[in-house]
């Protein structure tokens, strides 16, 4: 024998003195929907790179990070995901290619600082041979 009650919002169904909620299976369906459509979501994203602490960076990433904040840090973020003037360097060596579409290497890199992109102006020659490997071992650290 079967008999139906409404209880508030969901129904509640005796059959055979065993009480079966279907708002409980409700909820776990619910739950197990939203975990698969979590995980699916969480693995087609890519996770946001994260810069080395400053704590740990060596003497060339550090005076490369100096080198940054004089010549680059005007239009250039360092450690946020942010844009300023050009795109943000977090991560520019943890991709595949550049904000342009060239592959992340050091020679793009230094083809793009020695002879600009876009609305990048060229800094040619006006950067010191070791401050260049400097900057280069400091963006590698972001």
């Amino acid at each position: 024998m079967l008999i139906r009650h409404r209880c508030q919002f969901f129904l509640v169904f005796c059959e055979n003195g065993q009480v079966r909620d279907f708002k409980q299976g409700i909820l776990a369906a619910t739950a197990g929907v939203m975990l698969v459509c979590g995980l699916v979501w969480t693995i087609g994203c890519e996770v946001p790179a994260q810069p080395k602490p400053l704590n740990e960076l060596n003497k060339h990433e550090l005076l490369g990070r100096t080198v940054f904040q004089g010549r680059c840090g005007v239009c250039h973020n360092d450690r946020k995901a942010e844009a300023l003037h050009g795109p943000a360097l977090v991560g520019v060596f943890k991709k595949p290619a550049l904000p342009s579409g060239a592959a992340a290497t050091d020679e793009r890199v230094t083809a793009t600082i020695h002879n600009g992109h876009g609305l990048m102006p060229p800094l040619g020659d006006t950067v010191d041979p070791e401050d260049l490997q400097d900057l280069l071992a400091y963006l590698h650290t972001l």
